[in-house]
């Protein structure tokens, strides 16, 4: 990885919004299972990560980027902290995406550690995400720490459409 992940305001969502919906179609074209289906096009991606604009906007969702030695987007990751009151002190991270050019070198663990770091400056005191059963990404986390608190069977499909089992994972972020 050639540079530090950093975090995305709601200008620079906006101004890389060409590159994330272009990652996005990459990753799920690469068979990742991130809640879309194999007929994702870059409208739609484009769309999908408008929606996420006012969340940012209300600090709710923190968004943080990776760029590859072009300089492009590559990475991404994002996590969004509980709303209810007996549940600030956790955070939901969401949509880890590395584009699969580059996979190997680091992107996934930087960013990984960036929002984990975070997420302790912020206070949260408790991380937890789902991840496809048996895909790469389980390798990532297991490497940095999480811990999988059990499995659901069927939970989600892939991109073409099979039902797949998901894994959830936790971590405190002070311990």
């Amino acid at each position: 990885m050639d540079a530090s992940p950093t975090r995305i305001d709601p200008a620079g969502l906006t101004a890389h919004r060409e590159e994330l919906a272009d990652l996005l179609l990459a990753v799920v074209r690469a068979g990742a299972s991130l809640g879309f289906l194999a007929d994702l096009d870059h409208a739609a991606a484009a769309a999908w990560w408008d929606s996420l604009l006012p969340a940012v906007e209300d600090g709710s969702l923190a968004l943080w980027v990776s760029r590859g030695p072009d300089g492009r987007v590559d990475g991404t990751i994002s996590w969004s902290r509980e709303s209810k009151p007996n549940g600030r002190h956790r955070a939901e991270v969401r949509k880890l995406m590395v584009h699969p050019g580059s996979r190997g070198r680091g992107t996934g663990r930087a960013l990984l550690a960036e929002a984990e770091a975070a997420a302790a400056r912020a206070g949260v005191v408790l991380l937890f995400l789902d991840t496809e059963s048996g895909s790469g990404a389980e390798r990532v986390y297991r490497a940095a720490g999480w811990t999988a608190a059990g499995s659901i069977p069927d939970y989600a499909t892939d991109p073409a459409g099979r039902l797949v089992a998901t894994t959830l994972y936790y971590k405190h972020t002070t311990h």
